[in-house]
């Protein structure tokens, strides 16, 4: 039998059955043989996530097979759901094409990215999902579906992300621009200047982030804006820091095709818990991570926490629904232990309101989650009406989406 592991090895289990179909006739047999035998299926990308949502006892469904771009005009481009960022952004580029935004990591595919809230960062963008204008997917009674504004509307705040748990994505609509360049710019400050700067560097740069480096308190602040443009009007110039010797410099700046320059290189794995804050609670939130890891945490934890910023949206599981959201994000060595650090800082990220990355580690179930989401109960009716018998169930799943 063959084994999955994820990317980062914290999940490794043996599925009952293990397939790879190479196009949707295939998915569809697949699906309706499972369901004539009461049994279940599980999507998976890339395995990048390191929650547990493609776990399974039964089949595992690989997307790998199913990728490429289809077609594609002026702003719109149909792909294949498997198909990886970093070859979708290729294929984009050789068109003359690019998306409005990617995250830190190019080696998911696009299914996967967009069904778990993957997200970049900057004020004007949202989860990647929300460039997503349609969704064709294979139900779980074996109905092959397309869902855009055009066609079965009512779906999309539901299928643009799924978690899986409506049928198999088989393909993506996205919306898509001309390509560009930007120009990515990197220098380190201290926490406290950066805190004080940050509502300034969030709204005179296209894209901007940070790490904070607990340890020392010193940050990497991230800048991206595009190559033919000035940032909020003007040239952006850090401000100079106190005490800053090598610090208020920039010690990396290049620039390239969006795809090139956003996605960073992972040669280290890691662990990571990452929660979405209503922004207006990102001060306090951030204080108190700061302390209980000061305070608490310092022996282990010794790698960096990442602030993001992402905007609003409608999409009714989304991270991001309905309010402008800033994220904090822990990340831990493989080789170090996480959970008491990541469930520490899970009861302040929860204290403020949080909602928890779909595709990272956390701890809640359904009876937590509910309350979180203002649509969930109209998700659930979705999702029972296109899988009336749990042929994309798992226990996994289940105890995120069913309470009990």
């Amino acid at each position: 039998m063959r084994r999955f592991v994820n990317w980062s090895g914290s999940l490794s289990f043996t599925p009952r059955e293990y397939a790879e179909p190479a196009d949707e006739d295939a998915v569809r047999d697949l699906v309706v043989r499972a369901r004539q035998a009461g049994r279940t299926i599980r999507p998976v990308g890339s395995g990048h996530s390191s929650s547990p949502l493609a776990r399974t006892d039964d089949i595992l469904l690989s997307l790998d097979r199913l990728a490429g771009v289809i077609s594609e005009d002026d702003d719109r481009a149909r792909v294949w759901a498997g198909t990886k960022l970093k070859v979708l952004g290729e294929g984009l580029y050789d068109a003359g094409l690019a998306m409005d935004n990617l995250g830190d990591v190019d080696y998911q595919s696009i299914a996967g990215a967009t069904a778990t809230g993957t997200h970049g960062t900057g004020l004007g963008f949202g989860n990647l999902c929300t460039q997503v204008t349609g969704v064709r997917l294979v139900t779980g009674t074996g109905e092959v579906l397309d869902i855009s504004a055009e066609e079965n509307a009512d779906l999309l705040p539901a299928a643009r992300l799924s978690l899986g748990a409506l049928g198999v994505v088989t393909q993506l609509t996205l919306d898509v621009q001309p390509r560009y360049e930007l120009r990515r710019r990197a220098w380190c400050a201290h926490l406290e200047w950066t805190l004080d700067h940050l509502a300034e560097l969030q709204h005179t740069n296209r894209n901007m982030d940070f790490y904070w480096y607990p340890r020392s308190d010193q940050t990497q602040i991230r800048t991206m804006n595009r190559a033919d443009e000035v940032p909020g009007g003007r040239v952006w110039a850090a401000p100079r820091v106190p005490d800053s010797g090598p610090w208020g410099a920039p010690h990396e700046i290049r620039s390239g095709p969006a795809h090139r320059t956003i996605p960073q290189e992972r040669d280290l794995r890691f662990e990571e818990i990452e929660y979405m804050m209503p922004s207006e609670a990102f001060p306090a939130c951030f204080a108190e991570v700061r302390r209980r890891i000061k305070g608490r945490h310092s022996r282990v934890a010794g790698w960096r926490v990442l602030v993001r910023s992402i905007a609003a949206d409608d999409i009714w599981l989304s991270n991001a629904y309905g309010r402008p959201t800033t994220t904090i994000a822990c990340l831990q060595n493989t080789s170090l232990p996480y959970e008491d650090y990541f469930r520490d800082m899970e009861a302040v990220f929860r204290q403020y309101g949080g909602r928890p990355h779909w595709g990272k580690k956390h701890w809640l179930t359904a009876r937590d989650l509910r309350p979180l989401y203002p649509r969930w109960d109209d998700f659930q009716a979705v999702r029972h009406r296109l899988d009336p018998d749990g042929v994309f169930a798992s226990p996994d799943l289940t105890r995120l989406l069913e309470e009990t």
